[in-house]
């Protein structure tokens, strides 16, 4: 599950102005890797040739695929299979192996995912959750990935030419396993599998997912352009005016930050909107390109030029949606994304392939959050857009796993499908009958869709073909919104600066010097530490492992008077879930919710409120941000697996073992075909 975004969230991320510094050099770096890799090409070939008969010797299979459906239920898809609903599970199901499949603490996809890739722990792998918190300012950032300026930049009056790239650093650790498998010759194609961005050098190819910004360089911001005169503070995107001019409207999509020009601003593309005369349709002029907008209907993708000096720009690309055409007229973007033909920024390995795809399949959304959940949750689209939407990108990605299959005859095939999990994050209100009737069917109607999709992957497995159906977690309601900054607020855990009750986003108004515990992110909570902590002032050691056992015992059952009912089943101390290298990273307690409980919105960045618990007012009204014995994923196999208890960790060691290769000794997982 991607982390639902306000502005503020969504503009921690790779900054987009770094974009056009890649491109710069992009075309000198890429004739020298040209020219090395045709030198080094003979004996590369000579040694991979070697490895490739070696490795053959070892395999048990010629290929395995990794359908990845993303926060599929267990308890759901048992229910819809004991209906005769699923024929492809059930299918599957008889003929090989089914199993829950244990998730992570916490039961975030960045962190499952992380885990399925490398076999490993958390604490081995550095992902703790979508968010980390800086030391020095207790701000958050992005925690799987981050961009770092050129170094050396040459200076020509406003003019700023980069005379090196910027770094796009990968702050997941550990190895995947499909780099390992590379290194045996046998390569891989991952398509979407979250926590890939940038992409890693290894043998195979590889499309990144989840933290791929936008070209903005947020996490996917839309625009909503309206001739009505209120504009209401929007999470996640923007409202902005649509001018009346003549017998036509006028407006301005945003792009990235012009950094080739000192204080350029933002570069931005005028457009021009005409109402046709039904009413229902209108005609779309931006960047030179010419569309016609039928009422309700998405365009293709458009391809759109930002310049920043003569002969130096950025191509996106976005989908336009009107929404209203009479009497009012409101244009819905999608966030201006990075263009697969022309990115700005890696998005794939090798580089071309992203291009490649593109020019075989057509453009396709590459930002890491595709399925615009904010402008659901904001009005600015409704349910059937939304599902519209979501169901062109499955459709993109349905595509490019046709096309990894039909081409992959040895190796690996992983394929993230994310449509299970966004459908259901906005869509389970409607799931006990209490909310729309119109939508009372539409996770039904998703699980359905995931069958089929299965059926297509199961009809090319043969003798020589393992295939994996899995999700990281399940899913269950969330209904009320638990602020644990208010809570520690109220037991005299965090303090406030005299004359104030309530703070802003980021702890805006919180008293270091007076805290002891603050709340960040969607399951993490942590310790002002002393030496940890820039403004720390609990001593580690004695007084931080009384404070964390307290708060384990306190928060542990917290209880939700106005309903009656338990919000949190259990607070885990992390030190006790997991050991390795990264663990001082690591939030100091996981709150495990229970069913119907999340961590609010308010909470999630930093803000201390009024109330500790209340109701959850959005359209995002599904999560699996719980106690992850409350959510474990599934794992079906076509072959029956000995293991009797699988965990998401047991993935990477299983994909070895097929192929011969023993798991190293630091993974945490076992093979689920020889799990002693």
């Amino acid at each position: 599950m991607p982390v639902p975004l306000s502005p503020h969230f969504a503009y921690i991320g790779p900054g987009a102005g770094f974009a056009f510094l890649g491109s710069f050099l992009s075309l000198i770096a890429s004739f020298f890797l040209t020219a090395a890799a045709l030198l080094l090409w003979p004996f590369r070939a000579v040694r991979a040739a070697f490895r490739r008969r070696l490795s053959l010797r070892r395999a048990k299979v010629r290929r395995i695929i990794f359908l990845g459906l993303d926060g599929l239920d267990p308890g759901l898809t048992e229910h819809y299979m004991a209906a005769g609903k699923l024929p492809n599970f059930s299918r599957l199901k008889e003929r090989g192996s089914f199993h829950r499949l244990r998730t992570t603490f916490p039961a975030l996809s960045p962190v499952a995912w992380s885990t399925f890739a490398t076999g490993v722990s958390p604490a081995k792998h550095n992902i703790f959750d979508f968010l980390n918190r800086s030391l020095k300012t207790y701000i958050p950032e992005l925690s799987a990935s981050k961009v770092r300026p050129a170094r050396r930049v040459l200076r020509l009056g406003r003019l700023r030419l980069p005379l090196s790239r910027p770094a796009v650093e990968m702050r997941r650790k550990s190895e995947s396993f499909w780099k390992i498998l590379g290194e045996h010759s046998v390569a891989s194609t991952i398509l979407r599998v979250p926590i890939t961005f940038p992409p890693e050098d290894f043998n195979g190819r590889l499309l990144s997912a989840m933290c791929t910004p936008d070209l903005r360089g947020t996490q996917g911001s839309f625009t909503l352009f309206s001739t009505r005169s209120e504009r209401p503070e929007t999470e996640g995107g923007a409202r902005c005016v649509l001018r009346p001019v003549d017998s036509h409207f006028e407006g301005t999509l945003d792009g990235p930050d012009n950094e080739l020009l000192e204080g350029g601003g933002v570069l931005a593309l005028p457009f021009r909107l005409t109402i046709h005369a039904s009413g229902d349709s209108a005609l779309l002029e931006i960047g030179g390109e010419v569309c016609t907008l039928q009422r309700g209907e998405y365009t293709p993708w458009m391809r759109l030029a930002f310049n920043a000096v003569p002969g130096v720009g950025i191509r996106g690309i976005a989908r336009f949606l009107l929404t209203e055409a009479s009497p009012e007229v409101s244009l819905y973007v999608t966030p201006v994304q990075i263009d697969p033909e022309s990115p700005a920024l890696p998005i794939s390995h090798p580089s071309y392939y992203s291009a490649y795809l593109a020019k075989l399949l057509g453009s396709f959304a590459t930002v890491g959050m595709a399925e615009d959940t904010w402008a659901l949750n904001e009005g600015a689209i409704d349910e059937a857009e939304f599902l519209a939407q979501a169901y062109s990108i499955m459709d993109e990605r349905e595509a490019m796993f046709d096309n990894a299959l039909a081409h992959t005859k040895r190796g690996v095939v992983a394929c993230v499908f994310d449509t299970s999990d966004r459908v259901q994050h906005m869509f389970f209100r409607h799931l006990d009958g209490n909310g729309d009737r119109r939508w009372s069917g539409a996770i039904e109607d998703l699980y359905r869709r995931m069958d089929r999709l299965l059926g297509k992957a199961m009809a090319s497995v043969d003798e020589g073909t393992v295939l994996f159906a899995l999700s990281d977690h399940g899913f269950c309601a969330f209904r009320r919104a638990v602020n644990l900054n208010s809570w520690l607020h109220r037991n005299g855990y965090l303090a406030m600066v005299e004359g104030i009750d309530e703070s802003g986003r980021y702890f805006e108004g919180v008293d270091w010097s007076r805290t002891r515990a603050y709340c960040l992110g969607l399951s993490g909570l942590y310790l002002n530490l002393r030496g940890r902590e820039s403004c720390g002032i609990v001593a580690p050691g004695a007084e931080a492992e009384g404070l964390k056992a307290e708060l384990v015992a306190r928060l542990s059952g917290l209880q939700d008077d106005e309903h009656g009912e338990t919000a949190i089943r259990q607070a885990y101390a992390t030190d006790k879930l997991y050991k390795g290298p990264y663990l001082g990273a690591a939030p100091d307690l996981i709150i495990g919710y229970n069913e119907g409980y999340r961590t609010s919105w308010d909470a999630a960045v930093g803000k201390v409120t009024a109330r500790v618990i209340e109701d959850n007012p959005k359209a995002w009204s599904g999560d699996h941000c719980v106690d992850p014995v409350l959510v474990p994923g599934v794992l079906f196999s076509s072959r029956k697996i000995d293991s009797d208890n699988p965990g998401i960790e047991d993935m990477a060691p299983t994909a070895l073992d097929l192929f011969g290769l023993a798991a190293p000794a630091w993974m945490d997982g076992k093979s689920v075909f020889n799990p002693s």
